[in-house]
């Protein structure tokens, strides 16, 4: 006899932006585990046409990605008063340039150095999606 199992409801809908495939897959697995549903954008131009066009409870962002930065990207989030800059986490791997380092201080928003591990992630998923 088959048991028609029914789907539980994800836990909230987040959109991860690295234009490293790698890193993609492996958050997306890693946050469907826990619960949660994953979209991937792998550049700053096509995450801003989803943000725009779907609601996102997280938003995780290299500040780092083509055509336009995850530090673009945040201020056109802040420049709209869209709801998801304040649910935005960063992600990278550059904390030595000067840039960057500003940046981090000025806008005041969590981040995850990589690499990062799965306790982080789902961490920092958690802390905002409850």
């Amino acid at each position: 006899m088959i048991q028609d199992k029914a789907k539980a409801k994800p836990r909230g809908r987040i959109l991860v932006i690295d234009d490293e495939r790698v890193i993609t897959q492996i958050c997306t697995r890693i946050l469907n585990a826990h619960g949660f549903e994953v979209d991937i954008a792998h550049d700053g131009d096509t995450a801003r046409n989803m943000i725009d066009s779907k609601d996102y409870n997280l938003c995780f962002c290299d500040i780092r990605t083509p055509k336009m930065s995850g530090m673009e990207l945040y201020r056109y989030l802040k420049s709209r008063r869209h709801p998801l800059a304040g649910r935005l986490i960063f992600t990278t791997g550059d904390v030595l340039s000067e840039e960057v380092k500003t940046f981090l201080s000025e806008v005041d928003r969590p981040f995850l150095l990589k690499p990062f591990t799965p306790e982080e992630l789902i961490n920092a998923a958690e802390k905002f999606i409850k």
